[in-house]
Order: structure tokens, then C-alpha cells, then sequence
């Protein structure tokens, strides 16, 4: 598999740079192999500098452009209109063109979101709290208030994350989802819970399409060879990452 995915929903616009991240193609050593997007591992930085470098590349621009924030499994969402950092924030949207809005996931959902209409971009770490607290909504209804975004107008991708088949949760984790998005398992008293469907409903309800929104088909957890997943590999590994910008 190459060092990165582009998902096809968003072939038709050759104004977009947008892709998810394997774990291939990058210089960090095991447990981090290889392509490591990561700060907040133990991995040394020069690895994860030349990993981002090399990423970056391969998409046609600087590492220096990418807007993130560090994240926190909750529900804000930031404005920016420029490259860099800031703090506690689990989406960004954007439609400055040159800013590549980043998350950072290894098992929590990557949602990116293109307003065609409007040219706005938005780039969603989904985990569970996330979800269950509506972050996908509250994303695209901020779009709605800051451009004008309609559900019509957007693309959207759900990335590789754990699938429900891997993702057991406890009844507090699973009481704060719809019956639809959780199924429980007689024998342990736990839930299963499908983060990529439950993403998906926030979409729809929206008012986006169902032909415009893209799911990816791959797993942390069941394709762990191409794809970090934090809790596979018990909290020591890397991360990928999914970017989204407007040339």
C-alpha cells in the first residue's frame, strides 16, 4: 500500500489537496513503523519531521501549510485562516486557499468535509465522545453559519478507523448511543459500537447525499499492516493523518 489514500469522492476537484495516511513509507523504527505523523508519541521528532516531510511532498506541498490542533475528544471546533497550531479543538474548517487542515487518528474516525458551493473545508476527529456528543453535526452546522454551507453542496469522506466489530465499550460508553450505531453482546454484558455509521447519520441528516459521501472500507484493527491502531498495539504506536485544503 502507498503512504497515502485519496479518497475517490473528491476526484472531481482538482482545486482540493486531500488524503489519509498509511502507515508505509516513512523512516521511524518499530513500534512507530513507518510513516509516524505523530507529536505526541515517544518517537524521536527528527522521524516524525522527516515522515510529515515526506508526506506532505507527496501531496504537493510544505509541512509548513498544515493547520492543527491538539486534541482533546471533544466537540469544538476552530476557524482558521492560518497554518499552524492551536489547542483543544477537534475540528478545524477553513476556506482559506493554502491552509491544509490536519487531524491526527489512530482508531478515533477522520471525517473530511468539502462545501463545493462555497470552497470550505473541514477536517474532523470523530472518537466516541466526539460522536456522541454530535461533532460531525456541530461541524457542518458551523460551516453553515460561517459560509453558508449547504448539505447539497458538501463531500464528505469517513475514514479508516476501528471498526465495530473491534470496538467493545462498556455499558457507559455504550449507553450514549442510538440503538442503530450498537449492538450488544449477550455473553459479556458489552456493546459493539459503529462509529462510521453513526458519523454517517450526521451527514445525512444534514441534508449531504448519500452518493456524496464516501466510507472507507479498511480497519485499524483488522488491517493493522497498513494502518495505526491505539488500542491493537496497547497505546504504543504511531499515528496517521487525514488533510484536507483548497488550493
Amino acid at each position: 500500500m502507498n503512504m497515502y489514500r485519496q479518497p475517490s469522492i473528491f476526484a472531481p476537484f482538482s482545486d482540493l489537496i486531500v488524503a489519509e495516511s498509511t502507515r508505509h513509507g516513512g523512516v521511524s523504527p518499530a513500534p512507530y513503523a513507518s510513516l509516524n505523523l505523530g507529536k505526541s508519541t515517544d518517537d524521536a521528532p527528527e522521524n516524525v519531521a522527516e515522515n510529515r516531510r515526506r508526506f506532505c511532498a507527496g501531496l504537493g506541498f510544505l509541512p509548513e501549510q498544515l493547520a492543527w490542533s491538539r486534541q482533546v475528544h471533544g466537540a469544538e471546533i476552530k476557524l482558521t485562516n492560518a497554518p499552524g497550531g492551536a489547542e483543544g479543538y477537534d475540528a478545524l474548517i477553513s476556506r482559506t486557499p493554502g491552509v491544509v487542515l490536519a487531524v491526527s487518528v489512530a482508531d478515533c474516525t477522520p471525517v473530511l468535509v468539502y462545501d463545493a458551493r462555497q470552497r470550505a473545508v473541514a477536517a474532523i476527529h470523530a472518537g466516541w465522545r466526539g460522536v456522541a456528543a454530535g461533532i460531525v453535526t456541530k461541524t457542518l452546522d458551523r460551516l453553515q453559519k460561517d459560509f453558508g454551507t449547504s448539505g447539497f453542496d458538501c463531500y464528505a469522506y469517513i475514514g479508516t478507523c476501528i471498526d465495530e466489530c473491534s470496538f467493545e465499550v462498556g455499558p457507559e460508553v455504550g449507553e450514549q448511543f442510538e440503538e442503530r450505531f450498537k449492538r450488544l453482546d449477550p455473553g459479556s454484558d458489552k456493546y459493539y459500537v459503529d462509529l462510521k455509521n453513526a458519523c454517517a447519520a450526521q451527514l445525512l441528516a444534514f441534508g449531504v447525499p448519500l452518493a456524496q459521501i464516501e466510507v472507507s472500507p479498511y480497519s485499524t484493527v483488522l488491517h493493522n499492516a497498513d494502518y495505526f491502531s491505539h488500542r491493537l498495539e496497547q497505546g504504543v504506536t504511531g499515528r496517521m493523518m487525514a488533510v484536507i485544503g483548497v488550493v
